[in-house]
């Protein structure tokens, strides 16, 4: 039985498509078991490098991945023929760093909001699942990761307010 990855492959090999790259997370999301757990692995680096820079800065930062992420999660959709297909990543790459967003990137943040992140995006709580539902394309890949981010995001910063949790 052929991995996702190689059936992809032989449909139709990649070659030098950059916008296949960013949206298969440079090759996490083709990983056999768990892709989604795979891209959010690498949003970490991603989101301890833009945790160092002003808020302002964290959310031009946030809307432009947000932006792109539309365009090379539809270019993939279109690419494979599916709606959400699983390789694509880069949505959980960016729903992690939305969650880390304006939180020190500390060890305890780190790990808290991979896991907080990960339940989010695996149950899908309403309004992100309705989002999900209503909102078709690239942005529709996006936006349920994004969401996600938002909600874990407000958890930790919760956590943190309420001394649930110590950065």
């Amino acid at each position: 039985m052929l991995t996702q990855k190689e059936a992809i492959l032989k449909r139709r090999p990649i070659g030098f498509k950059p916008a296949l790259w960013i949206a298969f997370g440079f090759g996490t999301g083709f990983v056999p078991k768990a892709p989604g757990t795979a891209g959010t692995l690498l949003g970490i680096p991603l989101a301890i490098v833009i945790s160092q820079s002003s808020i302002v800065l964290q959310i031009v930062i946030l809307a432009v991945l947000f932006v792109l992420g539309c365009m090379v999660c539809q270019v993939a959709a279109d690419w494979l023929g599916e709606q959400d297909p699983g390789a694509v990543v880069w949505d959980e790459v960016v729903g992690y760093c939305m969650a880390m967003a304006f939180l020190p990137a500390t060890l305890t943040t780190i790990v808290a909001a991979f896991i907080l992140f990960r339940l989010a995006d695996i149950v899908k709580p309403w309004p992100i699942s309705w989002f999900e539902r209503q909102i078709a394309g690239g942005t529709g890949i996006m936006v349920d990761d994004l969401l996600a981010g938002v909600l874990t995001n407000i958890v930790i910063h919760s956590m943190i307010y309420f001394r649930i949790l110590t950065p």
